[in-house]
């Protein structure tokens, strides 16, 4: 099965960055073998010109753009929890994230 990828955006990157960290460190307890990758809100182009992600997190402040990323790419595009979100709760974003994916798989 090939590796999934997550996607996180903010504003600048830096928070997500951290959620990032926080998220593979879940994911590694749990023996998940995911790809995640944060990056600014502007850079969204260039990081998705690597490949599709399995599904793009937003954080809370560019929630946004969800309308028009949705309408823009296939693949699910979604909000994080902004309590997980202003916790940097990585287990419960993975879990939501790996939810969609599932969602989308079957």
């Amino acid at each position: 099965m090939a590796k999934k990828k997550i996607l996180l955006v903010c504003n600048a990157g830096m928070s997500t960055s951290l959620l990032v960290t926080k998220m593979q460190k879940a994911a590694e307890k749990d023996n998940i073998d995911v790809d995640i990758s944060a990056t600014a809100s502007a850079d969204i182009n260039n990081k998705i010109s690597d490949g599709d992600p399995n599904v793009m997190m937003l954080g809370p402040q560019v929630r946004y753009m969800q309308k028009d990323l949705a309408a823009k790419y296939d693949f699910p595009v979604e909000v994080i929890n902004m309590q997980d979100y202003g916790m940097m709760n990585g287990e419960n974003v993975l879990q939501a994230a790996l939810k969609i994916i599932n969602k989308e798989d079957n």
